[in-house]
């Protein structure tokens, strides 16, 4: 009897949480990853963090689900990408339009520390609370860089570069002992678009005239009480007081569920046909360079490799159930042979089904140059492009070795055998050789801009010349096409492709367990896309390595300091 019991209580409490109101929530301490795991490391590293595609695809079905009453987010702690939080940002204004509440809740908006775009994301949201011993750290943004030229030159090391042209400054760190007229141009025009966005969306989350908040952003950061007196937060609370109200609000009996897993149990609910026809969604994350996709588990984050990306690109192409390409490229570039290589598949599947770009914070230089040969382009307005250029160079540690005691002595045939030895500078007639290098790249760079684009070659030069842009800008100048997110690009897909709006999404590539086990067979196989770990020299130091000008990334590559966060 009590047996019976205990089931018929059971299966209660189940059929209560399949028809309870729900609370959505959605926890960002951790950050979010921007697309599936690209190795076996970043599988287990990302086990357990939700993916930026989970949450817009449940924000997406929640705002037509009655069941879901309130989102509740906790910001803080890991930091986004602002066209990551732009992103989000722009799914959280469309579930509040469906007429559901909306609650931000952050313990501190930067703790001792600037705290601008996290505050940004959290203005989209109906209610947001501050703990109350938190504070706002909104003071604007900024962009900083160091030049180590001087530094360098004590320690006996030089550095010699070509670029292409003056706005290409990823060398300049270690040419130049100051910002050139350019460079300075450049980043101050990028921090000047960037605080239009932030201030225009804060503006209209708070309620506040553009102007008050410039005159806030001045007077930042805030205590919160501070915060809470000039409007910038609703109230003051703990996180138990703001889930008491939002249970309240839903109500008593609410079911509080993580966005992500909503999103995944719809999916299991609604398995598409397997061979139905839909949208495939390529990820291209990381440096680009020859090879395969994966990550050094020294460190160091992961890369997209051009095998990897060529052979998904492939395999979407040739499957008949898929109408059309969603890519999205999240990448500061890298490889130009491994560009262009990418460059070349897109144009080859643009020729086949439409192909769609969207791009994530980062789609500069190498990261450009894949995405330039599809049909639309779509990015947020806090998206980095652009920075359409080239350099090339080498330290020379010819002073620092002698210092040390260290002689260096080259046996070689070929008068330019030793060209990239650090231990000697380049010759005038390498020099030559390096600037007909420089020019190539650049040429054709501009060249497949111009067509892709439908530009002139003028036009082009002008919008390049390795100048980074932000989304805003670069959609004003025609480089990219559309604003807005990875929804709205796979929105454009479907109607490109003449798909329903619920038509499905499937990432690409697509592989059985079997499939993954055995390896391809060619490398026309699909599960030649698979990715895996790389034992790179540099690890962590990756991204140093490669603007010092060794061989790790490649010329096509934007300096790590642009980010926005």
């Amino acid at each position: 009897m009590d047996a019976g019991k205990a089931i018929s209580e059971t299966v209660d409490r189940l059929r209560q949480r399949r028809t309870a109101p729900l609370v959505l929530e959605l926890d960002l301490t951790e950050g979010l990853t921007e697309g599936p795991p690209a190795d076996p490391l970043a599988a287990v590293l990302s086990m357990r963090k939700t993916r930026l595609a989970d949450v817009l695809a449940g924000l997406r079905r929640a705002r037509q689900d009655p069941r879901v009453k309130v989102l509740v987010v906790k910001i803080g702690g890991q930091p986004l990408g602002l066209a990551m939080v732009q992103e989000l940002r722009q799914a959280v204004i469309h579930f509040r339009a469906s007429g559901k509440l909306t609650v931000a809740f952050a313990e501190t908006f930067g703790e001792f520390g600037g705290g601008t775009v996290p505050y940004y994301l959290a203005t989209a949201f109906e209610r947001l609370y501050l703990q109350p011993s938190g504070d706002v750290g909104l003071t604007g943004v900024a962009l900083e860089q160091r030049f180590v030229k001087g530094a360098l030159g004590k320690l006996g090391v030089g550095f010699e570069a070509g670029q292409r042209h003056e706005y290409k400054t990823a060398p300049n760190t270690f040419t130049q002992e100051h910002m050139t007229g350019p460079h300075r141009e450049s980043m101050a025009r990028i921090v000047e678009s960037i605080t239009e966005s932030l201030v225009a969306g804060i503006a209209d989350g708070r309620r506040l005239d553009p102007g008050k908040v410039r005159e806030l952003i001045d007077r930042g950061p805030f205590t919160a009480s501070e915060a809470q007196e000039a409007g910038l937060v609703d109230g003051l609370a703990y996180r138990d007081e703001v889930y008491d109200e939002v249970r309240r609000a839903a109500g008593e009996e609410a079911h509080l569920q993580y966005v992500s897993r909503y999103a995944r149990g719809a999916a299991v609910r609604k398995l598409p046909q397997p061979m139905a026809d839909g949208i495939a969604l390529v990820h291209a994350t990381g440096m680009i360079r020859s090879g395969r996709s994966g990550r050094s588990p020294l460190g160091g984050g992961g890369a997209m490799g051009s095998d990897t990306i060529s052979a998904a690109l492939r395999a979407a192409r040739r499957d008949e159930h898929v109408k059309a390409v969603v890519f999205r490229v999240d990448s500061p570039g890298g490889s130009y042979v491994a560009s262009d290589t990418v460059w070349r598949e897109v144009t080859l599947t643009r020729k086949v089904k439409p192909v769609i770009v969207s791009m994530g914070d980062l789609a500069a230089s190498g990261g450009y140059f894949i995405s330039m040969a599809a049909d639309v382009i779509v990015a947020q307005p806090g998206t980095l492009t652009g920075s359409i250029g080239v350099y090339g160079g080498k330290p020379v540690f010819a002073e620092l070795l002698g210092r040390l005691g260290v002689n260096s002595e080259m046996v070689a045939e070929g008068a330019n055998a030793g060209m990239f030895s650090t231990s000697r500078g380049f010759s005038p007639e390498q020099w030559e050789r390096i600037n007909a290098w420089l020019d190539r790249i650049y040429d054709d760079f501009v060249g497949k801009v111009a067509t892709s684009r439908d530009l002139s070659r003028e036009r082009a030069h002008e919008l390049a010349r390795g100048r980074v842009w932000t989304g805003a800008d670069a959609h004003a100048s025609g480089l990219v096409d559309e604003l807005g997110g990875l929804e709205d690009a796979l929105t454009l897909a479907r109607k490109r492709s003449g798909l329903a709006d619920d038509a499905p999404v499937r990432v690409y590539p697509r592989l059985n367990p079997l499939e993954r086990l055995r390896g391809p067979e060619s490398s026309e196989d699909k599960s030649a896309a698979l990715a895996r770990i790389r034992l790179d020299a540099w690890g962590p130091l990756a991204r140093l390595s490669a603007e010092l000008g060794l061989p790790a990334a490649g010329p096509l590559i934007l300096p790590d300091w642009y980010t926005i966060r």
